[in-house]
């Protein structure tokens, strides 16, 4: 038994899971999420828990197992809390805009890269456009969106410029010295 899947996932107080026709449907204060079941993975909602059961040992349906109660749990938590990443930008003139439902970043090249904010996503740029808040109900969504920001210009060793997450820790290189 899959030791991820075999734990009930708590439904916080104003969630309300449902299951109809092979998805899950998770409704709280932040919005609707919903997810699609794996065949051979059955989902039971009693008494303020979702049980997430499979049908046999088969190696996929046990992979699966996992998955999807970590799914539920994720809607569960999105819907009802929501998700959050944070992103700085360090280099001499580096910065983050908004410019309605996209993000400018100025990188060091000739004109801004452009990112387009998808649905369901909020960004808010702080502290000078130096810092970017992205939030959200889905923590897919919200991450996917994180790293595609931050793969424009990642955090360099030497000299530390360019995009990372708040508290990520980059490990400096030595730079090539002269003789």
């Amino acid at each position: 038994m899959s030791r991820i899947g075999k734990e009930p996932v708590k439904v916080a107080d104003g969630v309300q899971v449902s299951v109809q026709d092979g998805v899950v449907t998770a409704k709280g204060k932040l919005g609707e999420l919903t997810c699609k079941l794996q065949p051979g993975i059955s989902v039971e909602v009693k008494d303020g828990f979702v049980h997430v059961t499979r049908a046999s040992d088969q190696r996929q349906i046990k992979a699966f197992h996992g998955l999807t109660r970590a799914l539920i749990q994720n809607m569960v938590i999105g819907v009802s809390a929501g998700y959050a990443k944070h992103l700085d930008i360090e280099g001499v003139g580096f910065k983050f805009d908004l410019k309605g439902k996209q993000i400018a970043l100025s990188i060091g090249y000739a004109n801004p890269k452009l990112y387009n904010i998808p649905d369901g996503v909020t960004c808010t740029v702080g502290a000078g456009g130096l810092h970017l808040d992205i939030s959200g109900i889905s923590k897919e969504l919200v991450g996917r969106v994180a790293a595609d920001i931050r793969s424009f210009y990642p955090a360099e060793p030497y000299k530390g410029k360019g995009i990372r997450y708040t508290g990520e820790k980059i490990r400096r290189k030595e730079g090539k010295t002269v003789a």
